[in-house]
């Protein structure tokens, strides 16, 4: 709507003028559209590159805790038999190694690592200060206590490895749900919207393409019934003047009679 249209009641332009801002209108919006609908394309094929990416490292996670976790369940079990063979060889050490305990020797640290964009942790296992129990058992059990420290260290190591590969999976797979969502978003809201939109935009473009046919064959037809019209009117004033005499020539040759000398 025109501006004069607004103010006045009446627009001002011509309806070819507005009918040509309206196509251009139309083809600005076309090239938008063409473009958001290929920047929505683009992002799709990209987040399930994505998607595929995570779901790889996810069943790498997934195969890794199953085996973490197997072996678990082994080096418990022989981290509590070692444990029954201490008591057994060296007696009640508890007392000890309470007495001995005044910070924690065994740390954890956490690291990032990156995939497709998705932050995990990762957690490792690193060890400060010197072994404040190597003269526990020296009377009896030596043995069996190193075996039984060496057992549950492993076991330690394992158990913070299944933390980070569990966390590393709950991250992992709630990234997932979030791009397969993104994917079905794009792939069945937006692009289907945006066809359609450029489907209406087309359907408007051919609309106006045949009006403009339609309207230069309407034209066309003016011009030839009055080019007609016209033709008529010529002739009917050439028959109302009647035959028209042909001018003379000035440069054909003319004899003139000999007056003088009869």
């Amino acid at each position: 709507m025109c501006l004069t249209y607004r103010l006045w009641g009446y627009c001002t332009f011509p309806k070819t003028i507005l009918h040509r801002l309206y196509h251009v209108k139309l083809l600005r919006a076309q090239t938008i559209m063409k473009a958001r609908l290929k920047g929505a394309q683009t992002g799709r094929n990209l987040l399930k590159k994505k998607a595929d990416a995570l779901s790889m490292r996810f069943r790498q996670i997934l195969r890794k805790i199953i085996e973490t976790k197997t072996l678990m369940g082994e080096v418990m079990r022989e981290a509590a038999f070692s444990l029954a063979e201490a008591k057994f060889a060296a007696g009640d050490f508890s007392t000890t190694v309470i007495q001995n305990v005044n910070k924690a020797k065994v740390k954890v640290r956490a690291k990032k690592d990156n995939v497709a964009g998705v932050t995990l942790p990762v957690f490792e296992l690193y060890q400060e200060g010197g072994d404040s129990y190597e003269l526990t058992g020296l009377a009896r059990g030596g043995e069996q206590l190193s075996r039984l420290k060496r057992n549950y260290a492993k076991a330690v190591e394992l158990l913070v490895e299944l933390a980070s590969l569990q966390t590393s999976f709950v991250t992992l797979d709630q990234a997932i749900k979030i791009t397969n969502r993104r994917v079905n978003a794009i792939e069945h809201v937006i692009i289907p919207r945006i066809e359609r939109t450029l489907s209406y935009i087309i359907t408007e473009l051919d609309e106006r393409e045949r009006e403009e046919f339609y309207r230069l064959k309407k034209i066309q037809e003016k011009k030839k019934q009055m080019r007609e019209r016209t033709e008529k009117e010529i002739a009917i004033r050439l028959a109302k003047l009647g035959p028209i005499a042909e001018p003379s020539n000035m440069l054909t040759e003319e004899t003139d009679e000999d007056l003088l000398f009869e």
